[in-house]
């Protein structure tokens, strides 16, 4: 005999990105309006790195632009066909994020190997001032989006953008200085190359986590382990089998189980006492809100079996 249970805010509350929209709005002005001050900054300066990070904002752009449109299908009711609504294209945008900071940090490398071998002259007193703009600019869209990147993969990968964004304008700031006092161009070239091998590790760390969600693997804050130990340790509990754990998309992990119970506990506490019991004990030691168990008396497991054979 089976039975369901769970608790827990639902679907309808809204993803863990959703409740972030308003940060990645302010990001996403922001990045635009760096976008177009350092296009003219190009221009007047006569900048190749200028121009060059003006292009890693654009695709940055496009990525934020990505992770809003994706909050807007998230944000769709379930359906029959899909009973979990579109939370996951949440993920999906985090990985498609990911897959265009692999890119600018190919770009940022070729970029950086090619300026080593033929530098660019240009003038570094202007492009100093059009660099400084785009890192405050860019060090106020980090503020603004460090209080979500922790809750949702979606808005860490703004965040890893505009962290990108602001490595590249401080190094257009730094490149131009050391040009001025030193007269080396290739200096922007090297700048170039630190700020590729910043962006990879952490970029290899967003796909990694999107990619674990996708493919249904535990919480990484959620102890299998100790979830069937809690679990088997609760009054009539005799076995616990398809223990199973999942996130949906970030800020909604889901959990269910077929708990084997003894039938004189549940003849004696009942099938709503012994759902509660299990429901308190996953809630007061782990994160996860939506619980579904079966409950099943001794033998039930191995009937299964052969139904399936």
């Amino acid at each position: 005999m089976g039975a369901g249970h769970s608790h827990g805010h639902g679907h309808s509350h809204g993803t863990a990105t959703a409740a972030h929209r308003g940060r990645l709005l302010v990001a996403l002005c922001i990045t635009l309006l760096v976008l177009a001050t350092e296009v003219v900054g190009s221009v007047l300066t006569g900048s190749l790195a200028l121009l060059a990070d003006a292009g890693h904002m654009a695709t940055d752009a496009a990525g934020i632009a990505m992770a809003l449109l994706a909050v807007h299908i998230a944000g769709r009711p379930a359906s029959e066909r899909r009973t979990f609504g579109y939370a996951r294209a949440e993920i999906l945008a985090a990985v498609l994020n990911a897959v265009l900071l692999f890119g600018v940090g190919a770009f940022i490398f070729a970029e950086g190997i090619n300026r080593l071998i033929s530098p660019e002259h240009f003038d570094g007193g202007a492009t100093i001032v059009f660099g400084l703009v785009g890192l405050v600019a860019n060090t106020v869209s980090l503020l603004v989006l460090m209080g979500g990147q922790r809750e949702s993969l979606n808005v860490r990968g703004a965040f890893l953008e505009v962290m990108a964004d602001a490595l590249g304008s401080l190094a257009v700031v730094v490149a131009a200085g050391i040009f001025l006092a030193t007269g080396w161009e290739q200096a922007d070239a090297v700048a170039s190359l630190l700020i590729g091998v910043l962006i990879v590790p952490r970029t290899w760390r967003l796909l990694r986590e999107a990619v674990d969600v996708l493919l249904e693997a535990a919480p990484k804050d959620v102890d299998m382990a100790a979830v069937r130990h809690h679990i088997e340790g609760l009054k009539g509990v005799e076995g616990l089998h398809d223990l199973h754990a999942w996130t949906i998309t970030s800020g909604m992990p889901v959990l269910s189980a077929h708990v084997v119970v003894s039938q004189e506990v549940l003849d004696e506490v009942g099938y709503e006492k012994m759902l509660h019991d299990l429901q308190g004990c996953l809630g007061a030691h782990f994160d996860v809100e939506h619980c579904t168990f079966q409950l099943e008396p001794v033998g039930h497991a191995e009937h299964e079996a052969r139904l399936c054979h």
